[in-house]
């Protein structure tokens, strides 16, 4: 990547002037052209990703700029006096904030007015909607978003670019209107996984760069079972066809029984996550209930309800998979899973932004996940979905690269 000079900045803004009224990733700022040239003007001289832009998601704190959360209740309540460390960590490093990207109401299903900018008639997928959709019309080289069960996986391969969700606790989350503490990761979107290697350096605690896989093939494990089974037709046949090049690109993949209690994994995670938002909004939910859009009000209603010794039960399941997957990929021998990003490709229409039920067990678990463009069914992206063991992020994105060329 460049640096983004004056004109660069100009042309850059000239596209997305273009380009958003058919996409609606951002959040609307009247002076974004003044404002921005005024930090590139402070821009530091010499930093790892001088001149980029980058996107935030509007859960995000960012100085300057309004954090309104895709909702309608009053912004005063959830402002704080700091950036978040994640925007601050990026600002160093040289990037400008491009601005604020749209996201569903408070990160969960009420979805925001984002269309896919492979097809307007399509989702982007969620929560971090307008993040994906941004980095895919080439308006930022990066943009933040979180996940609590497929808030970047799933936007990101429905959009066709890189996603990545490093290990649970990697990514500092202050800053951060949160919806289940317990699960809740910043994730970062980029055109490559190159792009995204390099945001993960500045933003990921302890990075180690020089992590070495190169010249070695991982070998890859199909988790199949129940798991496997809730992606859609077009998904399943679309991860078929690209099993069938990986193993003519010589890399050994592995059919692993895997994930046969899926059914208890998702209730188990659906009830941590309801019983955490209602705890986040506990202060505002008796005087605002009836200003938060149906879906969300349901979520915060049924977590009222959830008592004390599950919601601890559930916590502990997260460690309970996690060491699950790990033993299984010991035994069969495997380096990474893969599988489905998504159900299938992004759905039509805009109500919906499509079923994080792929996503959902590697969240639960708290492991690094990353997703690659793939391939299209019907003219849209869908992504393959690659996980490893905690800790080991750095070892995934460099195998990712390799796989993401498969597809290229």
């Amino acid at each position: 990547m460049s640096e983004l000079g004056p004109a660069g900045l100009q042309a850059r803004l000239d596209h997305i002037a273009a380009t958003e009224p058919g996409v609606l990733a951002l959040v609307d700022e009247p002076d974004r052209r003044a404002r921005l040239q005024r930090e590139l003007d402070a821009m530091p001289a010499e930093g790892a990703l001088s001149g980029w832009l980058v996107g935030i998601k509007d859960i995000i704190h960012t100085d300057g700029l309004v954090t309104r959360a895709g909702t309608d209740l009053p912004p005063r309540l959830f402002a704080r006096g700091h950036e978040a460390a994640c925007v601050a960590a990026l600002r160093r490093a040289g990037c400008l904030v491009l601005g604020k990207t749209v996201t569903t109401e408070f990160a969960y299903f009420e979805a925001g007015p984002t269309r896919n900018p492979h097809n307007p008639a399509h989702t982007p997928g969620g929560s971090s909607s307008g993040s994906a959709a941004a980095v895919a019309a080439g308006f930022c080289e990066l943009a933040l978003g979180t996940q609590t069960v497929g808030s970047v996986i799933r936007p990101a391969a429905f959009c066709g670019i890189v996603g990545f969700k490093p290990s649970y606790g990697r990514l500092p989350m202050d800053g951060v209107l949160l919806c289940s503490p317990s699960v809740d990761t910043l994730g970062l979107f980029g055109a490559s996984v190159a792009a995204v290697s390099q945001g993960a350096a500045v933003l990921v605690d302890g990075w180690n760069g020089a992590t070495q896989t190169e010249g070695t093939k991982p070998v890859l494990g199909v988790p199949e079972g129940p798991y496997l089974a809730q992606a859609d037709a077009q998904g399943l046949e679309a991860f078929r066809d690209q099993l069938v090049e990986l193993e003519r690109r010589g890399y050994q993949v592995r059919q692993v029984p895997a994930l046969a209690e899926i059914d208890a994994v998702n209730a188990r995670h659906g009830l941590l996550q309801a019983g955490e938002m209602a705890l986040e909004h506990a202060d505002w939910i008796d005087e605002y209930i009836d200003i938060y859009r149906p879906r969300t009000r349901e979520i915060l209603l049924r977590g009222r309800q959830v008592c004390g010794p599950d919601l601890e039960a559930a916590r502990t399941g997260r460690l309970y998979l996690r060491r699950q997957l790990e033993t299984a990929m010991d035994v069969a021998g495997i380096d990474l899973w893969i599988c489905p990003s998504a159900r299938g490709p992004a759905p039509r229409g805009l109500s919906s932004t499509g079923d994080p039920v792929m996503n959902l067990p590697w969240t639960h678990a708290g492991v690094p996940v990353v997703t690659v463009p793939a391939g299209q069914v019907g003219g849209l992206p869908v992504g393959l979905q690659c996980v490893t063991r905690f800790g080991t992020d750095e070892v995934l994105l460099r195998h990712a690269a390799d796989l993401a060329r498969v597809f290229a």
